[in-house]
């Protein structure tokens, strides 16, 4: 295909992402309050008669955008993903494109396991750790009481659900790099321990300052970092065994 006919179907698959996007952020606008009572239930469940407050007038409204644009990217990314494998499968080979194909089917779910485990039990644990610190107050002393503000506590749960879940996609990623030859099952065994401490050093950046979030992150991506070197051994010895057909072949021929 010529370059042009390259970029004009780049520009088309662009522009088909970017509508799916903006019907999904519109959908996602006309139902932002549910959404935002399936985001904050995490905190209900910890502390139920806590109170969600706004300091500024058009905090809710801006809220209320943003959760929009979360949920337009959430939902949309299956039909963005698959604009992008239809942009790039016309220049693989058959079996390149069903070799490819587990892959593509695996970023969803492993994004979906990421978020699951930020709202189903880093969020509650977090959560109670944190409203562990008020006080009644008494005698000289002032109470502690927990006001969380909307735009901060969704910004902090949504933030945290595309982190794990970008974070989840670690085997995908290094099986498809032990695929192309760019790393493989030997190597990311012998850089275990470094790739351990990196690991520990990512979740405590990317999630708040407390333990049970950073080795509620730090723990699954050590075991699927174990994953992605079983991966990696399955496609290496699945490369050798088509390598050593058609090297037969070629010896017959």
């Amino acid at each position: 295909m010529p370059l042009l006919e390259h970029l004009v179907e780049l520009r088309n698959r662009l522009m088909y992402s970017m509508i799916a996007f903006f019907v999904c952020f519109v959908l996602c606008y006309a139902f932002s309050k549910q959404i935002y009572d399936i985001l904050h239930w995490p905190l209900y469940i910890v502390c139920n008669d806590c109170r969600m407050i706004m300091t500024a007038p058009q905090e809710a409204f801006f809220t209320y955008i943003k959760v929009a644009f979360w949920g337009a990217f959430v939902l949309a990314f299956p039909m963005i993903a698959a604009q992008i494998w239809m942009f790039v499968a016309p220049g693989l080979y058959r079996n390149e494109r069903r070799a490819f194909l587990p892959f593509l089917a695996a970023t969803p779910i492993l994004f979906t396991i990421g978020a699951a485990l930020v709202y189903f039990l880093v969020m509650p644990l977090a959560l109670e750790f944190f409203l562990s610190f008020q006080t009644a107050g008494g005698d000289g002393t002032l109470p502690i009481v927990a006001e969380t503000r909307v735009s901060e506590y969704l910004s902090l749960i949504m933030t945290l659900m595309l982190a794990f879940g970008v974070a989840f996609q670690l085997p995908v990623l290094l099986t498809l790099l032990a695929r192309v030859g760019i790393t493989s099952s030997a190597g990311l065994a012998s850089k275990r321990r470094y790739a351990i401490v990196g690991v520990f050093v990512a979740a405590a950046i990317l999630t708040p300052p407390d333990p049970i979030s950073q080795i509620s992150l730090a723990i699954p991506l050590v075991l699927l970092y174990e994953l992605s070197i079983w991966s990696a051994r399955i496609v290496e010895k699945k490369r050798a065994a088509q390598e050593a057909a058609e090297a037969a072949e070629g010896g017959a021929a």
